[in-house]
């Protein structure tokens, strides 16, 4: 485990918690955790090791702690998409149009943590590792669990695995992060998101404007 630097003494001065928390996010959710250092993390951060150490213990500590930030500040689209009365066409729709805008705004890293932040990480990370490939799991669930309740309202074919339909959504997501790494416009990414629902057996969806 990469520990941050124990405390040497001295007074602390006084930090905002949550904004050092949204640094560090965004410093994560651009280089990755393993590529993301200790220095980098400091100087984002604007603290000094021991505040680091008193607030956050060590690295991995403060990535968890920047993985349940992103989850509350960063994927609200998603959790409306999918919690809106509609048809479950319109439903995706609005999750993956969502998707295009929220990955590729340019205030922002681009892509989505949950993807980019397991870039290139090594065994010896495997830990968090198997934390992304949580979170990448309990969006898929949720999809999930979106569709079998539109397979019960009759919007989709009775015959449809809904596992199998948020396989394919959640594979389209992951592959939209990828493209906005790349640099793909939000143009391009909404392009990429009506290629795909127009593949979808869903009923309900607006057509395309």
């Amino acid at each position: 485990m990469d520990n941050l630097e124990k405390p040497r003494g001295g007074r602390p001065r006084a930090f905002d918690p949550d904004r050092a928390l949204d640094a560090a996010m965004h410093l994560f959710w651009e280089h990755g955790y393993e590529a993301t250092s200790l220095t980098m993390l400091r100087e984002a951060m604007g603290l000094t090791p021991p505040q680091i150490y008193n607030a956050f213990t060590d690295k991995e500590t403060l990535f968890r702690k920047a993985l349940e930030r992103y989850h509350q500040t960063e994927i609200g689209f998603a959790l409306e998409a999918l919690s809106a009365p509609v048809p479950t066409g319109e439903a995706i729709r609005r999750l993956l149009l969502g998707a295009a805008e929220a990955y590729s705004r340019p205030d922002k890293p681009g892509g989505c943590l949950f993807v980019s932040g397991a870039l290139a990480t090594s065994p010896q990370a495997q830990t968090i590792a198997d934390e992304l490939k949580t979170y990448r799991k309990a969006s898929e669930a949720a999809i999930a669990e979106r569709l079998a309740d539109g397979k019960a309202a009759g919007d989709l074919p009775e015959e449809l695995s809904a596992e199998g339909l948020a396989k394919y959504i959640a594979g389209v997501m992951n592959g939209m992060s990828i493209q906005a790494r790349d640099g793909a416009s939000v143009e391009e990414l909404r392009a990429f998101a009506e290629t795909a629902l127009a593949a979808l057996p869903v009923e309900g969806q607006k057509p395309r404007a």
